[in-house]
């Protein structure tokens, strides 16, 4: 181990209730791309704009190209929990980590093993008829795959992800606010933290912070560790 995987190592067997606050960062070693990089999402080209296709007026006027995308691009059923995933829920099960509080909506947190998941932007992996309000699993909804997924009674089917112009489920929120503001180490990854209002929970965390991210971000001013390496070869070498 390098000194700075270290101090974390020590700095997590001295705490009692450790708290994880990740993003896309986190699901890129799964093959999943983030949104912001490079290569990432939003500086590839489409007919419309990432982010105009991923808002609420997008998905309620143009249902058809919106599903074209969301397919095509938001979906990786053939990702698997990759070294963080495992680790995380590892340290779950140990009964190091209290709550995983992640941005990311493909499930790989649960996939691995973790319990305690706080998705701040909801999961593929639930869907719901905007009429009557059914449930479809995300294996439902893609046999409708170059369609708009439909209910039997006629609605139109909505996966349970935060669009922009809509708000953060209230009782997600107010469990992430009160596991970060009851933690007593916060470890902060895969997460470039400009996207708000997500980034602003960490406004929240009284305790120590670690921040672990291949790029520097707005807030690694605040932390007590920063560490610029992939989150998956970092938690990797923690021992639980």
């Amino acid at each position: 181990m390098d000194n700075d995987i270290l101090k974390l190592q020590e700095m997590i067997d001295n705490s009692r209730n450790t708290v994880f606050f990740g993003g896309a960062g986190v699901s890129t070693e799964s093959g999943i791309p983030d949104f912001r990089s490079t290569d990432g999402l939003y500086n590839q080209k489409y007919k419309f704009p990432p982010e105009t296709i991923l808002s609420h007026t997008f998905f309620t006027e143009n249902t058809d190209e919106f599903y074209r995308f969301y397919f095509d691009k938001m979906i990786y059923t053939s990702a698997k929990p990759n070294k963080a995933h495992i680790k995380l829920a590892e340290m779950e099960k140990a009964g190091k980590l209290k709550a995983v509080i992640t941005q990311n909506i493909d499930g790989l947190h649960q996939a691995a093993g973790s319990l305690n998941v706080y998705e701040l932007h909801g999961s593929v992996h639930r869907n719901y008829c905007s009429r009557c309000g059914r449930f479809y699993a995300l294996d439902e909804i893609l046999k409708c795959k170059g369609g708009i997924p439909r209910c039997d009674c006629g609605g139109i089917i909505k996966p349970d992800v935060v669009l922009y112009e809509e708000g953060l489920n209230d009782e997600t929120v107010e469990k992430a606010v009160n596991a970060l503001s009851r933690a007593e180490l916060v470890i902060v990854g895969g997460t470039s933290l400009n996207v708000y209002p997500a980034a602003g929970f960490l406004t929240y965390a009284k305790a120590p912070i670690v921040l672990i991210n291949k790029s520097k971000t707005p807030f690694d001013g605040y932390a007590k560790l920063v560490i610029n390496q992939p989150i998956g070869e970092v938690l990797g070498e923690i021992k639980v």
